[in-house]
């Protein structure tokens, strides 16, 4: 019998917890605004403000990637991000999905859709044995997040009986979050966005408070005379 293997920290990065909220961070880097390529008008300023709009993706990516054990060098095409923010934005769904119910019929959508079989894979030896859902160690970038978070989220769905997570409910914050633990639902994704709505709340509600009710000033006892000559 082998002697058993020795603790390796590298494990705790391909945790369904951890995988999971890569998936969030992913989905959250990929969502940039202004990037037009599917627009055809405006070639000269859209070509600027899609380059643009890529560089801050690719920093974006890379450092998510980056803070959960991928090693550099990461390089992505300007077709790896545009499947990486197809991929995302079919991530996004799920996300937003209010019922468990709702969560688990799109993530059957995709695992049908767009993963392969059910593989083991330790990387050629670079890291611990985990599984995988991407048709090989090589594959594509928006195939391997596709897949990997798949089965991250799917799991969740199975060991809560809810949804993974949520979109942010301030309306000036786009990202989404997973829900950690099996405590009550959350509503934003951090303290930072949660504060500024109480406080946006409390302001309005203090506003409105400190303005009296507008009371429409009476109409003369001459005036409502005169109407009511007019009118017979």
């Amino acid at each position: 019998m082998s002697s058993p293997a020795p603790y390796d920290d590298r494990s705790t990065r391909h945790s369904v917890a951890a995988n999971a909220r890569r998936t969030a961070d992913l989905v959250n880097a990929l969502a940039v605004e202004g990037h037009r390529a599917d627009q055809g008008v405006e070639v000269s300023v859209g070509a600027a403000a899609n380059e643009a709009a890529d560089a801050r993706t690719r920093d974006a990516v890379a450092a998510v990637l980056r803070a959960y054990g991928e090693a550099a060098p990461l390089t992505f095409t300007a077709a790896d991000l545009a499947d990486l923010r197809a991929a995302a934005g079919l991530l996004r769904e799920v996300f937003a999905a209010g019922h468990v119910d709702e969560a688990a019929a799109r993530l059957n959508r995709l695992l049908a859709a767009g993963t392969g079989p059910l593989r083991l894979t330790s990387h050629g030896g670079g890291s611990p044995w985990h599984p995988h859902l991407d048709s090989d160690d090589d594959a594509p970038w928006a195939e391997w997040f596709l897949s990997s978070s798949c089965m991250a989220l799917a799991v969740l769905v199975w060991d809560r009986q809810r949804p993974p997570g949520g979109v942010c409910a301030s309306p000036r914050c786009p990202n989404v979050y997973v829900t950690e633990g099996r405590g009550p639902n959350r509503r934003y994704c951090s303290r930072r966005c949660a504060t500024r709505e109480r406080v946006a709340v409390h302001r309005a509600r203090a506003a409105a408070a400190s303005d009296p009710p507008q009371v429409p000033s009476p109409v003369p006892l001459s005036a409502r005379r005169a109407v009511g000559r007019r009118s017979s």
